[in-house]
């Protein structure tokens, strides 16, 4: 790679991108793997995963046995303290993924995609929830958002948490009727709260797969007061991936039209992806944006 190039990286709890975009905006690569936060990985497998990722792309790019890219900027769930992002940047620097390399949660990245001032208030809503807030100085407030023991709600395994509650109250009478009674059971295949509950219970059916319930709860809640009242609608278009890509570019110096160029590629390459099956496993084909 004669050109400096960009590592970015969005990583979560149900998907990871991961993107190589050349200084002037142009994308090389894009590629999309399972979750990748070390919450829930640990450390070890989560730095495994990304330097899969990381050779698909660069085998997607033509620029394997090259040198590395010029910058990394890696942001994922699951890194909430200072100490926890030191850990994920001494790892990833041992295995030279870039020759400068910044980490950090991936609230940083949604922000930087949604604007270019540099300074505001971003939220995330995936599978966990979380909020950061970036003054005009730098200085910087964000939550542990380590679920209900720091006091956060609102992410997908809580929508889906709350589905099957409704719809198990439902069932026996202890709360009002809901479609949610059938159709949160029907996802799994079953025929009632009660018997996922039991199928739960006896570990058969894994409590994250929660998460998966949240777009039934966004199905039903047009017309279902229960479902309606457990989720608010909102539509967040910039994938963070895009903030990560425009972030490298920032420390490179690239000119407005490279990060147009990179910010309009990178929406494209992810909403592709959106398209497509759920994400393949890490090893399969990779995808060029």
């Amino acid at each position: 790679m004669s050109d400096p190039i960009v590592l970015a990286v969005d990583g979560g709890n149900s998907k990871t991108d991961l993107a190589l975009v050349r200084v002037d905006g142009a994308l090389l690569a894009h590629v999309r793997g399972p979750l990748s936060s070390p919450h829930h990985l640990g450390l070890e497998a989560s730095v495994a995963l990304l330097q899969q990722l990381l050779d698909e792309a660069l085998g997607v790019a033509g620029a394997n046995g090259g040198s590395p890219p010029a910058v990394a900027q890696v942001f994922l769930a699951g890194v909430d303290f200072p100490a926890e992002e030191e850990l994920l940047r001494a790892q990833l620097e041992l295995r030279r993924f870039a020759g400068h390399v910044v980490v950090g949660n991936d609230t940083l990245a949604l922000l930087r995609a949604g604007t270019e001032r540099g300074w505001g208030v971003a939220v995330v809503c995936g599978a966990g929830i979380n909020c950061v807030g970036v003054g005009p100085d730098g200085s910087q407030v964000r939550f542990p958002a380590l679920g209900a023991i720091t006091g956060d709600w609102g992410g997908g395994y809580d929508v889906g948490s709350e589905a099957l509650f409704v719809a198990a109250r439902s069932e026996d009478g202890r709360g009002p009727q809901t479609s949610l009674e059938h159709a949160v059971p029907r996802h799994f295949g079953l025929d009632s709260p009660r018997r996922l509950a039991e199928e739960m219970h006896a570990r058969r059916i894994s409590h994250r797969r929660l998460i998966e319930l949240a777009p039934v709860v966004f199905a039903q809640a047009a017309n279902d007061a229960a479902a309606a009242a457990i989720v608010e609608r909102d539509d967040l278009d910039q994938p963070a991936v895009v903030g990560a890509a425009l972030l490298g570019l920032d420390w490179l110096g690239s000119d407005d039209g490279a990060k147009d160029r990179a910010r309009r590629e990178l929406i494209a390459a992810a909403d592709a992806d959106d398209d497509l099956e759920p994400v393949r496993p890490v090893g399969a084909e990779a995808r060029r944006g």
